[in-house]
């Protein structure tokens, strides 16, 4: 269950645009990172320029960064940095070039994080007790932590 934060120092940030950048977070979330469509959530933060702040100065030019919680553990190091290098060309794409572009990921053990009151760990619990595959299957550390528990 990932969730994206994105802060764009625009808060006239076109609607067309706020779109494109949820619904490509999200095709990269399922296509990049293996995620439940479904269960991607990107929450879009324009903010006025003057409080964003670069080397302690305010922006004089565009800029964006995204931030995102995944559940540590599913998804490999290749994974992650092709998703970063597709978001970050998704960012230039949308709001035109960027002097720098940022993008994290946090990622969040299974017992701390967790959806609709249920933790990753008792998703990925009842997902390997389900009889069919979810799209969202955790990676070989956290299967074999819930398999140990």
């Amino acid at each position: 269950m990932p969730y994206f934060r994105v802060t764009v120092p625009d808060p006239d940030l076109p609607t067309d645009v706020q779109r494109a950048l949820a619904e490509g977070l999200t095709r990269l979330a399922v296509t990049v990172l293996r995620k439940d469509r479904a269960r991607t959530i990107v929450h879009l933060n324009p903010v006025p320029a003057d409080r964003y702040y670069v080397g302690g100065t305010p922006l004089t030019g565009r800029d964006a960064h995204v931030e995102a919680s995944l559940t540590a553990g599913t998804n490999s190091a290749a994974e992650k940095a092709a998703f970063i290098a597709a978001a970050d060309e998704l960012l230039s794409d949308l709001l035109g070039p960027l002097p720098r572009s940022g993008v994290a990921l946090h990622e969040l053990h299974p017992e701390s994080y967790g959806y609709n009151g249920v933790t990753q760990l008792d998703h990925y619990r009842r997902v390997a007790a389900a009889p069919a595959a979810a799209p969202e299957a955790p990676a070989a550390p956290v299967a074999a932590a819930v398999a140990a528990r």
